[in-house]
């Protein structure tokens, strides 16, 4: 048994996991590699053909990387538990006129849950993954994620929502480091081959990026029962037919087919009426919203007020607030306006670089 401990790595085949295994593996850890199959790409009837962490290709090369280094590796079928959880979430949220973060909802209840449950039947200590963010245990003895160095590639975001037991037990050891780094001892480590593999960012059972499309093959008769609705403006006047509330976004823009002779934004979407309320860009400004199903990590209970750089959507820089919990929601007033506070969507509360916690964003409002 190595000194340093056994860890259960999370390998996809790209090259962040990757490095993350061989990289502990050098450092003396005991390492298992373990691939995750979430999902059947056969399933989802789209265009495009496999691609990301579920192709073979991609459990060949975690193989491979394992085999080579002297160290196991299993693939682990949670496909079952992905499709009944993650995507019946993903299609609820779009049919109640919300826009889910189906990555987020991943991590927090399947894939780490998953990884946890096999470290224990495998005698593993911690589990690892390639996820650009940091976890240290702060002097209140909770455990916290921070902002990886790289702001570039940081993934603190997608994280809000494990909890601290399974935070007690991670490594993220690309934390500390650049994306070029990484690149760099990729090919150190003798695999050029994957200092040059391409990331995917489309949701992996949505590997075309159509959503709307997998929401048709998902739903039965789903295009009848919502096509014709009416667009309206914020006023309640009927602008035209849109051709179902489950395919529009708050904000979007592009894509409308309705021509009103200047930009037009989605402010709203109401699942009951089946309509979608159409707004100037000025529209979607917002300074107060409501965020529920809460997972507080750095602190279990903020003092109320407090001082936070709010985040809206995993691109989105941050904005600074005030935060209030109220029972278990959070108040969230921001300092200036923002634009497109979407339901559905994740909103994490930063202090510096650390995560505060994060939850679902439920309404916004201006005040």
């Amino acid at each position: 048994m190595s000194k340093k401990g056994k860890v259960l790595v999370a390998m996809s085949g790209g090259i962040d996991s990757t490095v993350v295994a061989l990289m502990l593996h050098h450092e003396g850890y005991d390492v298992v590699g373990i691939t995750m199959k979430t999902w059947d790409y056969a399933q989802s009837g789209g265009s495009k053909k496999e691609t990301g962490c579920c192709n073979v290709d991609s459990f060949n090369d975690a193989r491979m990387a394992a085999v080579q280094h002297g160290f196991p590796h299993f693939i682990l079928d949670i496909r079952e538990e992905f499709g009944d959880f993650v995507v019946n979430d993903f299609v609820e949220e779009y049919l109640a006129g919300r826009t889910p973060n189906p990555c987020v909802l991943c991590n927090t209840h399947i894939k780490w849950r998953a990884l946890l449950k096999r470290a224990d039947a495998l005698g593993c200590e911690f589990i690892a993954t390639g996820h650009y963010a940091k976890i240290r245990q702060h002097d209140n003895g909770r455990y916290v994620i921070s902002k990886a160095v790289d702001h570039t590639k940081d993934q603190s975001y997608v994280l809000w929502g494990l909890q601290q037991d399974l935070l007690s037990r991670t490594l993220l050891p690309l934390g500390g480091y650049h994306k070029t780094e990484i690149r760099q001892m990729a090919i150190d480590y003798g695999y050029p081959e994957l200092a040059k593999k391409s990331e995917s960012y489309e949701i992996c059972f949505v590997p075309d990026n159509d959503y709307r499309g997998f929401l048709k093959r998902r739903v039965e008769g789903l295009e009848e029962k919502v096509n014709g609705g009416n667009f309206v403006d914020k006023d309640g006047k009927i602008l035209g037919k849109h051709k179902g509330y489950p395919f529009y976004t708050i904000g979007q823009r592009k894509g409308l087919d309705i021509a009103l002779g200047k930009p037009a934004f989605v402010t709203r979407i109401d699942p009951v009426d089946n309509t979608v309320t159409l707004g100037d860009e000025s529209d979607l400004d917002k300074n107060e919203m409501m965020v529920g199903k809460l997972n507080m990590i750095k602190y279990n209970m903020i003092t109320s007020g407090m001082e936070a750089t709010t985040k809206i959507r995993y691109k989105d820089s941050g904005a600074l607030s005030n935060i209030y919990q109220e029972g278990s929601n959070m108040r969230v007033s921001f300092y200036q306006n923002v634009k497109g506070i979407a339901p559905g969507q994740s909103a994490v509360f930063y202090e510096g670089d650390d995560v505060i916690g994060g939850g679902i964003i439920q309404s916004g409002s201006i005040l």
